[in-house]
C-alpha cells in the first residue's frame, strides 16, 4: 500500500528525481515531521577535454583528445516524510549494486524522525544508523553554504524591484543568530564552526500556525493554510492602532496601521463572521511577528548583527518573509536585516553528510552550485498554488532539488582585491536593470543555436550527439524562460551568471569544450605570423612601441567567438590581425589613460611582477597577451599568465596556453630566457568562465602572486573588463583593457562597436560611477 501510495505521490524519472543514483557512495537523512531531505555523493562522469604534446613539430601545435572525467557531486532532495519507506525501496532498488553498497556502511540521520525511523533505515537498508544531533547539523549545514554557495544569503522587500537582494559571499561569517522555525523555534549564536550554544526559543513556531489554522478553519495542509494567507486581510481580524485611538499614536511613534491586538476584533462579533483567508493571515502575522521580535531581543543583547531565519515554516514563502523582515526592521530601527536563505530547507541534511564524510571535508576542498542541477526560488509574484510549476526543475508535489560540485583545487579570494569584503564583480545587475535583462535574455536565447551547431560539431561522430544537444538547448532556454519571469531565481542575475549557466548546461550534457578545433586552428594561424610581428615591434621604441603593443593586445581581443557580431567577421572567413587593428576606434579612445599607463611605465620603477588575466585563444593570447609580456619582462618585470583551469567558449585554458608557451619560446629567445629563468610561469586561474569572478582564484596562484610580490593586474577582455571588474577597486595599480564587441553594450557606454577602453588605475584608486 505504501509503495502505491509513493508512485502516486511521486511519478518522476529517476534521471530526474534521485540524479545518477546508481553511483551514489553515501548517504545522510535528514527527517522532519513533514519533509525528509536525502544527501548523497556521486561519482559523477563527464567527458573534459586532454591537452598533449606533439612530437612532430611539422604538425599541430599540440593535440587534444577527451577522457572520461571522475567529478564528485553533493546531491539534495527533498520529498514527504510520509512517503519515506517507499523511498527507502526506490532507492535500494536502483543503486548499481546494492549489496556492495550496503556492506558495513554507517548512513548519518538527523532531524526527529532520526528516532522514529532509525529500526525502519536499519531494516530496509541493512546499514548502522548514527543520530546525528539536530542543531549541530543546522549550524554545519548553514556554515557550509554560507562560505561555499554565492548569493545563498538574501534580504526580502515585498513589492521590491527586485524583491530579493542577495549578499554574496560573506567573507566574515561569524558571530550570526540562526533562527530555526520548525515545529518550534530555536535560536543559536554561532561564534564559529565549533562554537554555537542555543541561547533561546519559543514554542510558538509552524507548528502552532499549522495546528491553529488547522482548527480554525478545517484546512488539511500547511501549504492549503499558505495559500489561505496570501487570499486574506488581516485588518478584518486584527486591532489596529487606528481603531484605538482613531490615527497614529504619534506621542509613542506607532503608526495608524500597526497592529494593536492580534484577533483584538474578534471580541466584537455580534453575530459577524470571519473569512477564513483573513483569520490564517492574521494568524501568519501574529506568530511571525513575535518571532520577528523574540529575535530582535536576542541580537540586541547578544550583540549579534546578523539574523539568519530558516526551518519549514519559511520556505520562500513571500508573506512570510515580509512579516519576519517588517518585524526585525521595526524593532531595530532599520539596523538589523533579516537574512534567509536560498537553501534554508536542506541545513540539516548537508550538516549530517558532512559530518559522515571527512575526505569530503570543507577545508580540504572548494564547492560550487551546479546550476544545471539545482531548482530555483519560486517567484515572490506568483500565487503560492504556482510555485511548484513555475521552474522545470522544481518539481510538482514540492520536490526541488540542490547538486554541489567539488572543484578539483581550493579557490580564495584574490589577494590584489583593496576589499574583498566589499568587491562585486558584475559592473551591471540585470534584476535591476530592466531593459538590460531584457536585451541579454534575448542575447543568450538567439545564440543557442549556434551553439548547438558547434557543439554537434565537435562531436560529430558520435551517435548521440544531436540528441544531446537538443537537451542541452531545452534545457538552457528553460532557465531563460523562469529568468525572463522571475530574475531572482537563481541569485543575482547577471551577464556572467548567464553565460556560466551556460558553460554548466553544456557539461552537464558532455560537450566540455565545443570550441576545441576552432581554437587549435587560430592558435596555429597566429604562431606562423608571430615572428613577423615581434620583428615589426622590435624596429620600433619609446612611446611608439608602447603604442604598438597596446594596440596589438587590443586588436587580439578582438578575436572573441563568444560576440556574436564578430562572429559574423569570423565565420566569413580571411578576417586577418590586421583587418582587426583596423578595426579599433581611432584616439582618444573612450577610455583612454594608455598616457598616464606610458608614463608610468617610463618615468616610475619597473614593476615587481604583473598577473596577466588571458582571454581568448589564437591571435589574442599569441599576438596580443605574449608580445606585451615580452615587454613587461624586458623592463625586468616578472609575469604571471592566469588562464581559465575549464574550457569555455574560445577562452585559452591552462593546459593550452603551457603548450602554447613552449612553442612560441621554441621560436623567441627573449621568452625562452624567461622561461628557463622562471621569470615567466602560466598558471591556472580556478575559473571556469568568461568573466573573472575575482572572489574564487585557484588558491596556488594567489599564494605565487603574494611570493612574487605582484604589484600589476591585468584584465583583458570584455568578459574580464567589462562585464566584471569595470569599477573592481585593487591595492595595486591595474589595467583594463578591452574592445567593445556588442554594438548594444558599446552604446549604453556611450561609444561604438570596436570602441577602446584602455582604463590605468593606480593602487588604491578612486572608482568611478558605476555604469547605468
Amino acid at each position: 500500500m505504501a509503495h502505491k501510495s509513493y508512485a502516486k505521490s511521486i511519478d518522476l524519472p529517476p534521471e530526474q528525481f534521485f540524479r545518477n543514483l546508481k553511483n551514489a557512495k553515501r548517504f545522510a537523512i535528514d527527517i522532519g515531521g513533514s519533509l525528509a531531505k536525502v544527501s548523497y555523493s556521486s561519482d559523477w562522469q563527464r567527458r573534459a577535454p586532454v591537452v598533449y604534446d606533439e612530437p612532430d613539430s611539422e604538425g599541430p601545435i599540440y593535440n587534444v583528445s577527451e577522457k572520461e572525467e571522475t567529478m564528485v557531486r553533493l546531491h539534495f532532495v527533498k520529498f514527504e516524510t510520509k512517503y519515506i519507506e517507499s523511498c527507502l525501496d526506490f532507492i535500494l532498488a536502483n543503486l548499481i549494486d546494492s549489496k556492495e553498497f550496503i556492506r558495513d556502511k554507517i548512513i548519518k540521520v538527523t532531524g526527529g524522525g532520526a528516532y522514529k525511523y532509525k529500526d525502519l533505515i536499519t531494516r530496509k537498508l541493512g546499514v548502522q544508523v548514527d543520530k546525528e544531533d539536530e542543531i549541530e547539523c543546522l549550524i554545519c549545514g548553514c556554515n557550509f553554504l554560507l562560505k561555499n554557495i554565492p548569493d545563498e544569503a538574501f534580504v526580502y522587500q515585498r513589492h521590491g524591484n527586485p524583491d530579493y537582494s542577495f549578499q554574496g559571499v560573506d567573507q566574515d561569517v561569524f558571530p550570526y543568530l540562526l533562527v530555526n522555525i520548525g515545529s518550534g523555534v530555536s535560536l543559536v549564536k554561532v561564534e564559529s564552526d565549533n562554537k554555537f550554544e542555543r541561547i533561546g526559543g519559543t514554542s510558538t513556531g509552524g507548528g502552532t500556525f499549522w495546528g491553529l489554522g488547522c482548527l480554525l478553519t478545517q484546512a488539511k495542509s500547511f501549504d492549503e493554510l499558505l495559500e489561505l494567507a496570501e487570499a486574506g486581510d488581516h485588518r478584518s481580524v486584527d486591532m489596529l492602532v487606528k481603531d484605538i485611538y482613531g490615527g497614529d499614536y504619534s506621542n509613542l511613534g506607532l503608526q495608524a496601521d500597526v497592529i494593536a491586538s492580534s484577533f483584538g476584533k474578534a471580541t466584537r462579533l455580534d453575530g459577524e463572521s470571519f473569512r477564513k483567508e483573513d483569520i490564517v493571515r492574521s494568524l501568519l502575522f501574529c506568530i511571525s511577528n513575535d518571532i520577528g521580535q523574540i529575535a530582535y531581543l536576542q541580537a540586541r543583547l547578544h550583540k549579534l548583527t546578523k539574523i539568519y531565519f530558516g526551518g519549514y515554516f519559511i520556505r520562500g514563502h513571500p508573506l512570510t518573509m515580509h512579516t519576519i523582515a517588517f518585524a526585525i526592521n521595526y524593532w531595530s530601527k532599520g539596523e538589523i536585516q533579516a537574512l534567509f536563505l536560498r537553501h534554508e530547507g536542506y541545513l540539516g541534511a548537508v550538516g549530517a553528510f558532512l559530518k559522515g564524510a571527512e575526505e569530503e571535508d570543507a577545508e580540504k576542498y572548494s564547492w560550487g552550485e551546479n546550476m544545471a542541477g539545482s531548482s530555483g526560488l519560486a517567484s515572490p509574484k506568483s500565487s503560492f498554488t504556482e510555485i511548484n510549476h513555475q521552474d522545470p526543475g522544481f518539481f510538482a508535489h514540492g520536490f526541488d532539488m540542490l547538486e554541489i560540485d567539488r572543484l578539483d583545487r581550493p579557490v580564495m579570494a584574490c589577494p590584489l582585491l583593496l576589499d574583498p569584503s566589499s568587491y562585486v564583480p558584475d559592473t551591471v545587475d540585470l534584476m535591476h536593470d530592466k531593459d538590460a535583462r531584457e536585451y541579454w535574455l534575448k542575447c543568450f536565447a538567439d545564440s543557442v543555436d549556434k551553439t548547438v551547431a558547434l557543439a554537434i560539431k565537435s562531436q560529430s561522430e558520435e551517435e548521440d550527439v544531436e540528441e544531446r544537444a537538443k537537451k542541452f538547448k531545452d534545457k538552457y532556454l528553460a532557465k531563460i524562460l523562469t529568468l525572463s519571469t522571475n530574475p531572482c531565481a537563481y541569485g543575482s542575475l547577471t551577464v556572467r551568471s548567464l553565460l556560466d549557466t551556460s558553460s554548466q548546461c553544456l557539461a552537464e550534457f558532455n560537450f566540455p569544450d565545443p570550441y576545441s578545433q576552432q581554437k587549435q586552428q587560430e592558435n596555429e594561424t597566429a604562431l606562423k605570423q608571430l615572428p613577423a610581428h615581434l620583428t615589426l615591434l622590435d624596429s620600433q621604441s619609446g612611446k611608439d612601441l608602447h603604442l604598438s603593443i597596446a594596440k596589438g593586445l587590443l586588436a587580439g581581443n578582438v578575436f572573441d567567438w563568444g560576440a556574436q557580431e564578430v562572429r559574423k567577421l569570423l565565420e566569413a572567413g580571411n578576417f586577418s590581425f590586421m583587418d582587426a587593428q583596423e578595426k579599433l576606434q581611432d584616439r582618444p579612445w573612450l577610455i583612454d589613460d594608455f598616457d598616464s599607463w606610458y608614463k608610468r611605465m617610463e618615468q616610475e620603477p619597473r614593476y615587481q611582477c604583473a598577473a596577466i588575466f588571458c582571454d581568448n585563444s589564437g591571435a589574442d593570447i599569441i599576438l596580443g597577451v605574449i608580445p606585451f609580456a615580452r615587454h613587461l619582462l624586458s623592463m625586468g618585470t616578472q609575469v604571471i599568465l592566469c588562464a581559465n583551469s575549464r574550457p569555455t567558449l574560445n577562452d585559452v585554458t591552462y593546459s593550452e596556453l603551457v603548450f602554447l608557451v613552449k612553442r612560441v619560446a621554441d621560436l623567441c629567445p627573449q621568452i625562452k630566457a624567461a622561461q628557463d629563468q622562471g621569470r615567466l610561469v602560466v598558471r591556472e586561474s580556478g575559473q571556469g568562465s568568461p568573466c573573472l569572478d575575482l572572489r574564487f582564484i585557484d588558491e596556488a596562484l594567489r599564494t605565487e602572486m603574494l611570493e612574487r610580490g605582484a604589484d600589476l593586474i591585468i584584465l583583458e577582455g570584455m568578459g574580464r573588463a567589462v562585464h566584471t571588474n569595470l569599477h573592481a577597486a585593487f591595492a595595486c595599480d591595474a589595467l583594463k583593457v578591452a574592445v567593445l564587441k556588442n554594438r548594444w553594450l558599446a552604446n549604453r557606454l556611450g561609444g561604438d562597436m570596436f570602441s577602446v577602453m584602455f582604463k590605468f588605475e593606480r593602487s588604491r584608486h578612486v572608482i568611478s560611477p558605476e555604469v547605468t
